[in-house]
């Protein structure tokens, strides 16, 4: 890298929420050339100012030729993609030497194996073996769960069913975890590849084959909904209110996704995260690089409030 910067930057997904925040951010810097990698044919609406490249996932060589001369890309998958689409990308950065690759695990501390595995995200070691396997080297972005995808989607992901006013507490929901927004997310992205490649400190090189900790929020169930009520005008009072215990709740997520039921899988999956002893406070036992990267404090509830016009609106990311 002939300036120690990274300039060109590839974007898999970049019509998708995290990867159009992604691609925003960069933009907004001024300091990088961001090329969004699309499947042919597809009509995504993309960020503007972002130049586009079209590939068929099932022509190896068409990846290739899109991701030449990039130096990073960020790879953020549709969950309807199709299970192989992460590994081929990643064969073809490493064939177009891309030297870094920020691979589709965005959520909890993939370090935390136990927790990981228990939270079904057994995928994700095997993204990072292949990219290992590759030559490239990963960059991998903890930033907990998504605040306003999960507070938005309904009672299995954060525990609210905002529409019909309902909370099921995991244990008395005190519990914190650590979330983070799209926004904060894009501009994590954005604050890393500002700093210099290497040879500096702090650097990009510094999280070579590490995750980078972030957050918006370090926050429990408590804390949403004393936010939803300022933000809607209610109060406990106008909320139906249940407690479930975690173990309990956990089990029976593993079993309803067993029998077929998709929610099952969120129930999991979420409730592992807000486990009383082993939680998904990463900022607790690791920290957060809020503040090398530059990123701002947000506040709660103007994200809350984003959640709940994306319930008034009928936001249904399955459909």
């Amino acid at each position: 890298m002939a300036n120690n910067r990274i300039e060109r930057v590839a974007i898999i997904g970049a019509g998708g929420r995290v990867g159009g925040a992604f691609a925003n951010s960069l933009l907004a810097t001024g300091k990088h050339t961001v090329t969004a990698i699309s499947r042919a044919g597809s009509k995504s609406t993309l960020p503007a100012g972002i130049k586009k490249a079209e590939v068929d996932y099932d022509d190896e060589s068409s990846i290739v030729a899109a991701l030449k001369g990039q130096q990073f890309v960020a790879i953020t998958l549709s969950i309807f993609a199709a299970e192989d689409t992460h590994s081929k990308i990643v064969k073809a950065a490493a064939k177009a030497g891309v030297p870094y690759i920020m691979p589709n695990i965005y959520g909890g501390d993939f370090r935390n194996k136990a927790l990981f595995q228990d939270a079904l995200h057994g995928k994700a070691f095997e993204m990072i073996a292949d990219i290992e396997a590759s030559g490239s080297d990963y960059i991998g972005l903890v930033c907990g769960f998504w605040y306003e995808w999960s507070l938005a989607l309904g009672e299995p992901w954060y525990g609210f069913d905002i529409k019909n006013k309902k909370a099921t507490f995991i244990d008395e929901g005190t519990v914190k975890i650590n979330t983070s927004t799209w926004d904060q997310c894009g501009r994590a992205l954005a604050g890393l590849l500002s700093l210099p490649e290497s040879g500096a400190s702090p650097c990009v090189a510094d999280w070579k084959n590490k995750p980078v900790y972030i957050k918006s929020f370090r926050v429990s169930q408590r804390d949403m909904l004393d936010s939803l009520n300022r933000v809607m005008g209610t109060s406990d009072k106008d909320w139906t209110i249940a407690h479930e215990p975690s173990g309990d709740r956990y089990k029976r997520g593993l079993e309803e996704m067993k029998a077929g039921n998709r929610a099952g899988f969120a129930t999991a999956m979420y409730t592992r995260n807000f486990f009383p002893h082993d939680s998904g406070d990463y900022e607790k036992t690791t920290g957060v690089v809020n503040d090398v990267l530059g990123l701002p404090k947000e506040d709660l509830d103007e994200s809350t409030k984003r959640a709940v016009e994306m319930v008034e609106s009928g936001y249904n990311p399955f459909a």
